[in-house]
């Protein structure tokens, strides 16, 4: 019997996935427990519109993906910090801080997309990559000063 995934199932399939599997399993499991749906005609209609949807909804976060990173970059981020002898900076700048610092200059950015590779903990300039979609990354200045 053929089914149409409408969750994803690990090992198994993935939504809008249309996979052949034996029929008991399909009744008894997949369809049971919500997994899944027989392949009708209907399912299928109902399959490609969403996919269209989805594909449209996607493009349309990507395009703004695309205009958030050209007008983020143009961004510089500038931190005042402590130091000691030798210009040594005391601690480093957090995801937090800088995540706090785009939130006042109007932009909304979760902490999961900011990219820190390598503790900013001295002086001078920093790149810092946002990513902001998939595929789409947005790198920004942070300059720390004392």
């Amino acid at each position: 019997m053929e089914v149409i995934f409408i969750k994803d199932l690990k090992n198994q399939g993935k939504k809008g996935q249309i996979k052949n599997v034996k029929d008991g399993y399909a009744e008894n499991y997949l369809i049971k427990n919500g997994y899944a749906v027989k392949k009708t005609k209907e399912n299928v209609t109902k399959l490609n519109y969403e996919n269209a949807k989805k594909a449209k909804q996607d493009a349309e976060e990507k395009e703004k993906a695309l205009k958030l990173k050209e007008k983020i970059e143009k961004e510089k981020l500038e931190f005042t910090v402590k130091t000691g002898e030798g210009d040594k900076v005391f601690g480093s700048i957090s995801v937090k801080q800088i995540k706090d610092s785009l939130e006042q200059k109007g932009y909304k950015i979760e902490k999961s997309m900011i990219d820190i590779t390598t503790p900013i903990s001295s002086l001078g300039f920093h790149n810092v990559v946002l990513h902001l979609y998939p595929e789409i990354d947005a790198v920004i200045k942070v300059h720390v000063i004392k």
